[in-house]
């Protein structure tokens, strides 16, 4: 692809410098929470929860939001968010299903997200796609945009654990709704032909966004150019969405690794939750979602213990540091009011979509697909539906519909 094909744009402006305050507060956080987590739980435990800070330096300074790649897609046919995911993709199917076949990986035992297609992932994932562009983010979204300092993205979070708690309480009626049984192309086709199909059908989605951009705008868009360069540009940012794309993939199978799992976010929620409703007198024990021994004792026991919510809370000090690093630390607490309107109902559909597809655009539809789970692919195709609803209801809340992809944010 010759170099005409791109319109260079110019240089950003000047960025700011590190902030020495917040940057510092944000590693001793990483640093004490592995100590706490090392002497309470485990080595594991301390290395996941780093491995989660890793996990949201990379999302805050490659700027790889799901949301915003899918509205400047749905908006302007701008197709380099997609095609950064088609390609992080590519390279976690290579990595996991050998992994996924063999059943372990260096020694440990590793099992993917396999879950059923039906009724309550088709609503779930349409649901969860109108509450992305409404809250403003997806689940990894929220998190890291949180944590580099959006106020607005702690009040989808919160509302998304609510929503999540409704959605745990309601699962089991979801459930029994018709649904195929958890099918994974790993286990039906082989390795070879579950590789080939997937692969195809990335590089037919990619190739799709080219078609429709160049048809839209004559060319492919291409990034600003970036104000740093060398080693302060990998510490500070911003990073190339594709360098993104590689490390998230990578990240990911750190995680099946460390974890005998693949990366997962909303589960967390569900479970901070229900925490919260059984501290007030709720009687949360006795919902099925609940109900299965592992469960139980996660809901007794205490977050540290939880893989996915110290993999949360280290998104979140990874994304401060990044913040920091980069100069962007500066929370606002001036919402206006429809746009905090938006927060909460897009929060609360995120929460409730996740739990009824089994899991978010991490769970679901990255780790789902990686795992081999035909979820993950009818997730995608019905969240992008409710994208393309939530991205036309944005301005009715006062909500801009971008058609550059931005820099910071989801």
């Amino acid at each position: 692809m010759s170099a005409s094909t791109f319109t260079q744009a110019p240089p950003l402006p000047r960025p700011p410098g590190v902030q020495a305050v917040a940057a510092t507060g944000a590693a001793l956080l990483l640093l004490l929470g592995m100590a706490l987590l090392g002497q309470q739980i485990g080595g594991r435990q301390a290395a996941l929860y780093l491995l989660g800070g890793a996990l949201g330096l990379v999302l805050y300074h490659a700027a790889f939001g799901f949301t915003s790649a899918w509205r400047v897609f749905i908006a302007d046919r701008r197709g380099e968010g997609l095609r950064a995911q088609m390609l992080m993709l590519a390279i976690a199917v290579l990595l996991f299903f050998p992994a996924l076949s063999a059943g372990t990986l260096f020694g440990q035992p590793v099992q993917g997200l396999v879950a059923p297609v039906g009724v309550s992932v088709v609503f779930g994932a349409f649901l969860f796609g109108i509450g992305m562009q409404l809250g403003g983010g997806c689940a990894s979204g929220t998190l890291y945009t949180a944590g580099g300092g959006s106020v607005r993205m702690v009040l989808t979070l919160l509302a998304f654990v609510v929503g999540s708690t409704f959605g745990a309480a309601h699962l089991h009626w979801w459930s029994a709704l018709p649904h195929l049984p958890a099918i994974s192309v790993i286990g039906a086709w082989g390795v070879g032909p579950a590789l080939a199909v997937n692969l195809a059908l990335f590089a037919a989605i990619a190739a799709v966004t080219v078609v429709l951009e160049r048809r839209r705008h004559g060319r492919l868009v291409q990034a600003p150019a970036p104000a740093r360069t060398g080693l302060p540009r990998l510490l500070r940012g911003p990073w190339p969405i594709l360098a993104g794309a590689v490390a998230l993939a990578v990240l990911n199978f750190a995680t099946l690794a460390l974890a005998g799992r693949p990366w997962g976010i909303t589960s967390a929620f569900a479970l901070w939750g229900s925490k919260a409703a059984l501290a007030m007198g709720f009687d949360v024990a006795s919902w099925p979602f609940w109900s299965s021994p592992a469960q139980a004792a996660a809901l007794q026991g205490s977050v540290l213990a939880d893989v996915t919510s110290v993999m949360d809370f280290g998104i979140i000090v990874g994304a401060l540091l990044a913040a920091a690093l980069a100069g962007r630390y500066a929370p606002t607490f001036r919402i206006p009011l429809r746009s905090a309107a938006a927060a909460v109902v897009g929060g609360i559909m995120l929460g409730y979509g996740s739990r009824l597809a089994y899991g978010c655009n991490i769970g679901a539809y990255f780790s789902g697909i990686a795992s081999g789970s035909l979820h993950g692919w009818a997730w995608m195709a019905a969240a992008f539906v409710g994208n393309v609803l939530g991205t036309g209801l944005r301005p009715l809340f006062g909500m801009e519909v971008e058609r550059v992809p931005r820099q910071t944010g989801c």
